[in-house]
């Protein structure tokens, strides 16, 4: 269990290839975490500050961007993500999960090489937006891959990898960020953009060599492939009779969802095998993960700290994206050990009570001049708030950052999966760009401004009091089961809390052959309806899935 990466008694074959394959592909949420932090940083440089201004002057009378055009700068990026993250099934489904990955890094460069070529606002707007682009097909592709490779044992831990990978970036983008923002030249800001090319390169060469997922190739009608893959993932033969078992238990699942129905995405809003119910779980998942403040101290943190009287911001934006890697490591370990269900609860917990106490101790230890300039009334206070937000993170980084990955990427049915999954990214990154796009209104100070300060943790409170209810009443516990499986707990438990404990009665084989008794599915040579065996060894699907 957990990070031990032991693999249970009487699952046959090697797993270490299936957690290898699982934990590189998860480097692409480097690509994701390090382009959308090194905003923060490049929107507080100088230089960069000079070179983009259109004439506006900021509080201190220095050369800077507006706030609408920090809103268009920042948001413009989520915005790509979000169109993204929808074109990722027709991708996922027509390219391949593996070819798809590969087709997003090369749109990611391109946005890249027009950040990196820029002297103009509009030009860096365009390369944000295309980088973007890149990013939400990667986001929404690289769980859908992962899942579907991953043995169910570790399941949790690799898909959670991602999340730790995005923390790594975002890590790795501050201390890029400090390194260079002191030049007086335009490699200050074009030194943290270029370096997105090696981790777009590195992908790409992983990609061309790692196989196709075998749930895809079933889907595609291509049973011989997918038979290879899988034995290749799990270092078994092609005879062996896990491999037989599992790919019989993948094609009857897929047989089934086809034999009621073809996939649209309108069938992912009606309610047969609850889909409506799975949906609305994974989006409001996806879209509360956004709304518990996160993205606020990443995008905006550096210039938010600056403003607040500190006095070396990005060594504390270094300090923060360190935090965030270092308490993903813990969630790693409890998502397939504690379950889905207790982390986002209590992590939502520990959120809600972080972001209260930095909303009261930000607001009561600074004050404003008639100008707009912030100014600390309270050192002590000032500490304080900076020690809870690191705390916050602390509880996010280790159950809702990798979880809700995790949650989307196993609870909807194969035939749906890729669309489904797209739908629930693409809410992330539209309530991601609602929130860059708001927030420089809703902070900074002056006309048309709400002029918030510290006060908009007010607001990452109440929606951190929302996930603690949202997780009791809509999040069903996953830990253990094939994606398969998943399925069934669906079909057979009605009420979330009630997930708790449930093991499974049927496989999808055990359906069809009764489907095809009734006449509801032709028979399919080679596959006969096993017992399930009390004792003894069992080589269902879900010993590996």
């Amino acid at each position: 269990m957990g990070l031990a990466l032991k693999k249970p008694a009487g699952v046959p074959g090697k797993s270490w290839p299936a957690i290898v394959i699982g934990m590189f592909v998860a480097f692409g949420g480097i690509l994701f975490g390090y382009d959308t932090g090194t905003i923060s940083g490049i929107l507080a440089m100088s230089y960069w500050q000079n070179q983009f201004s259109t004439g506006y002057r900021d509080a201190t009378g220095h050369l800077n961007v507006d706030a609408g055009q920090t809103s268009e700068v920042v948001s413009i990026l989520s915005a790509g993500t979000f169109f993204g993250a929808l074109s990722a099934a027709p991708a996922g489904d027509y390219l391949g999960r593996r070819m798809g990955l590969i087709a997003s890094c090369c749109v990611f460069i391109f946005g890249v090489i027009l950040q990196t070529a820029s002297t103009a606002l509009s030009m860096f707007v365009a390369g944000r937006f295309f980088a973007g682009y890149g990013v939400g097909l990667v986001s929404a592709l690289i769980p859908l891959y992962q899942s579907e490779t991953a043995p169910k044992w570790i399941r949790g831990v690799i898909v959670g990898s991602y999340q730790l990978a995005i923390t790594i970036g975002l890590l790795l983008a501050a201390v890029v960020d400090n390194s260079t923002h002191d030049r007086n030249d335009t490699g200050s800001y074009r030194i943290p953009i270029a370096v997105q090319f090696a981790w777009a390169l590195v992908l790409i060469t992983g990609m061309l060599i790692l196989p196709e997922t075998p749930r895809y190739l079933i889907k595609r009608g291509k049973d011989d492939k997918a038979a290879k893959s899988l034995a290749k993932i799990r270092r078994l033969p092609l005879d062996h009779p896990a491999i037989i078992a599992e790919l019989a238990e993948v094609r009857a699942n897929h047989e089934y969802e086809l034999a009621i129905g073809k996939s649209s995405y309108l069938d992912c809003f009606s309610n047969r095998g609850h889909m409506r119910k799975r949906l609305l779980t994974g989006c409001l998942l996806q879209g509360l993960q956004q709304l518990t403040g996160i993205n606020f101290i990443f995008y905006y943190g550096t210039q938010y700290f600056k403003n607040s009287g500190i006095t070396n911001a990005f060594i504390i934006q270094m300090i923060t994206s360190a935090i965030n890697v270092g308490s993903t490591f813990p969630g790693l370990y409890m998502i397939d050990k504690w379950g889905r269900r207790p982390l986002l609860f209590w992590g939502a917990v520990g959120m809600c009570i972080s972001q209260l106490i930095v909303a009261i101790v930000g607001t009561t230890s600074t004050g404003q001049h008639a100008d707009g300039t912030v100014y600390s009334t309270n050192l002590g206070g000032q500490r304080a708030g900076i020690a809870f937000v690191c705390i916050y993170i602390a509880f996010f980084a280790s159950t809702w950052g990798p979880i809700a990955w995790v949650v989307t990427g196993e609870i909807f049915p194969l035939k749906h999966r890729a669309k489904a999954l797209s739908m629930t990214t693409a809410t992330n990154w539209l309530l991601n760009w609602a929130i860059a796009y708001s927030t420089p209104y809703l902070v900074n100070w002056g006309p048309g401004n709400a002029n918030l300060q510290s006060k908009i943790f007010f607001i990452w409170f109440g929606c951190c009091f929302l996930c603690i209810a949202f997780v009791y009443f809509m999040i069903y516990e996953t830990k253990g089961l094939t994606l398969e499986q998943v399925d069934e707990l669906y079909e057979e438990v009605k009420v979330a809390r009630k997930s708790v404990g449930w093991t499974p009665t049927v496989t999808f084989r055990e359906i069809r052959a009764s489907m095809s008794g009734q006449g509801g599915l032709g028979p399919k040579s080679g596959v006969v309806q096993e017992e399930k065996l009390g004792t003894g060894t069992d080589y269902r699907a879900e010993n590996e899935s």
